[in-house]
């Protein structure tokens, strides 16, 4: 194997055997985006080939057998009986991009996430022998998991789909990303002009796998089209849908709010389980939302990304500072020790560097804009070493002006997570 490849393989670990690692090479003339695809792990791996084929484990009674059309009926009766199979989560990790990688879900789930999808997976490129493990990566503890795809072929989707069916409780159809990334390459929330094709698409996964499919879609801007759309899905075999309450052009949150009411009516419409995306900056947005829609659970991306402890009742300063009156108090938890335990997750479970140093610059942001000349330093490292970045953390640190996250005064800072007080 040349070592300009190694660079490019991943790793993956099955349900009943170890954590398989590929040791890479730092190559000091790569230009600095080359190093950051890196994986953060020097550790050799006895076999040259990885493969993550494995026979599907036999499809649990409730699903049927591939190839098998079933009635409505019965479809909704076992997407209701698997979803409470899994313990019907409420707090959940979003697909993000690079983002909501193994160690950032497990992250989370140490801080009350229940559920969590993979980044987004480009099916053709994934079903290429050179890429077939390139950034899926999961574990025993990893779950539920929803590993999540953008397609345009369903053929494609699902050769990508039954690789890692063994894998996970859902395989998840990207029909939400709004990028021009995805206007190139005809996915996501492009595929809304092309209804006939996102029907193919379900239908071949629903129709043939072992494990659910389920659907994250963009409302439309009329809401009889967001409700028509929705009801397609479930007909073509959806089992489950998360409803981004934005529509396509709605790309940034900040400026745009989410339509709770628009997800309400597709709750109502449908008979599936149905999640809720958008507007999520607190726990407290959590039940809110769950409150006024009726969905079974909601999803978090960009909140999660500067605080990974939001599940668990932590607000950042910002927005402890808004509800002064409720009385926060610091919650004995900073960005920094949420840094610390995602880099020791990452020495156990390795990603590319290029995600490591995305989720530093999330979780430090607040520390960074006290002491700028610290995010300096990680800007100007090209290569980046664990060693380097605990420096970084210590620094921050030592400089002062530490910035806690805050809980209710009511709330125990250490009470057990939402997810022991689910099971409980």
């Amino acid at each position: 194997m040349k070592p300009s490849s190694l660079s490019l393989l991943k790793f993956l670990r099955t349900r009943d055997s170890p954590l398989l690692r590929i040791r890479t090479m730092t190559i000091t003339s790569n230009p600095p985006q080359v190093r950051d695809d890196l994986l953060c792990s020097d550790q050799q791996q006895q076999q040259s080939d990885l493969q993550i084929e494995k026979p599907p484990e036999a499809a649990p009674a409730s699903l049927g057998a591939p190839g098998r059309v079933l009635s409505i009926d019965t479809r909704v009766e076992q997407a209701w009986a698997h979803w409470k199979k899994l313990g019907r989560p409420k707090y959940i990790v979003a697909p993000m991009v690079d983002n909501s990688e193994l160690p950032f879900r497990l992250l989370c789930q140490k801080y009350g996430a229940q559920a969590a999808y993979t980044p987004m997976l480009h099916s053709r490129i994934f079903t290429e022998t050179d890429n077939r493990n390139k950034e899926f990566t999961t574990c025993e503890e990893d779950r539920p998991l929803f590993v999540q795809f953008c397609a345009n072929d369903p053929d494609t989707l699902l050769e990508a789909a039954k690789k890692v069916a063994p894998y996970c409780d859902y395989v998840d159809i990207n029909l939400g990303c709004p990028q021009r990334i995805a206007r190139r390459g005809n996915y996501g929330a492009f595929l809304m002009d092309n209804l006939p094709l996102v029907k193919s698409l379900v239908e071949k996964l629903a129709q043939n796998l072992t494990v659910p499919v389920s659907c994250k879609i963009r409302i439309f801007p009329n809401l009889q089209d967001t409700l028509n759309y929705a009801k397609m899905l479930e007909d073509a075999g959806c089992s489950l849908l998360a409803v981004h309450g934005r529509t396509r052009d709605e790309k940034d949150g900040k400026k745009f709010r989410a339509d709770w009411g628009a997800i309400k009516e597709v709750r109502n419409a449908l008979r599936i389980p149905v999640l809720a995306n958008g507007n999520v900056r607190c726990i407290e947005d959590v039940e809110d939302c769950i409150k006024e829609t009726g969905v079974e659970g909601v999803l978090s991306a960009e909140t999660l990304l500067e605080n990974p402890a939001v599940f668990a009742g932590f607000r950042t300063a910002e927005w402890a500072k808004d509800n002064d009156e409720e009385g926060y108090v610091d919650g004995g938890l900073d960005q920094g020790d949420l840094a610390v335990e995602y880099l020791k997750l990452c020495e156990k479970h390795p990603v590319p560097w290029r995600m490591i140093r995305s989720h530093v610059h999330k979780m430090l942001g607040d520390w960074f804009r006290v002491h700028p000349q610290v995010r300096e330093q990680l800007n100007a490292q090209n290569i980046l070493t664990f060693e380097f970045l605990y420096g970084l953390v210590d620094q921050l640190k030592e400089l002062g002006g530490r910035v806690p996250l805050y809980k209710k005064r009511k709330i125990d800072t250490l009470q057990e997570s939402p997810q022991k007080d689910l099971e409980s």
